[in-house]
């Protein structure tokens, strides 16, 4: 779904408040920032990743995100162990997240350790667009897409 140019995939769930993708496979979960939050974060300058192995609760730090307008932390959507982080995707082009979020622009791959207790936040399909065309009205963004 398409709305003021943000892409909201159906097929995701959604963090909405943390603005956080989340595409379940199996016991791992690969994690992102919205197309909304990549707009509203501006360009990529630098992103600091915590170490695989490291255990994360709900809400705190899974990268640091550095970028010409803001400067913060990647939150978890739910407790996890890191399993996997795109250091390498990034370090060969750190505008990744800012050109495609959804796929080759993954922040990290997690283990969820308490998602049964943590889930209850989390959309899907239509709840989640119907969410997000409501924070993108309240938050008066239109999405942008960086360009080779």
């Amino acid at each position: 779904m398409i709305f003021y140019a943000c892409d909201i995939p159906e097929d995701l769930t959604y963090d909405i408040e943390r603005d956080v993708w989340i595409r379940f496979d199996g016991d791992v979960a690969t994690l992102g920032m919205t197309d909304v939050a990549q707009t509203r974060c501006g360009k990529f300058a630098a992103l600091s990743f915590r170490e695989v192995g490291k255990k994360v609760v709900q809400g705190k730090a899974l990268a640091t995100i550095e970028s010409a307008k803001w400067v913060g932390p990647f939150p978890a959507p739910f407790s996890c162990e890191i399993v996997a982080v795109n250091e390498e995707g990034f370090e060969r082009n750190i505008l990744l997240a800012n050109k495609e979020p959804y796929t080759d622009g993954w922040l990290v791959k997690v283990r969820p350790t308490n998602l049964e207790n943590e889930r209850g936040h989390l959309v899907t399909g239509d709840e989640a667009v119907e969410r997000y065309k409501e924070r993108i009205r309240e938050l008066k963004v239109n999405c942008l897409r960086c360009i080779d």
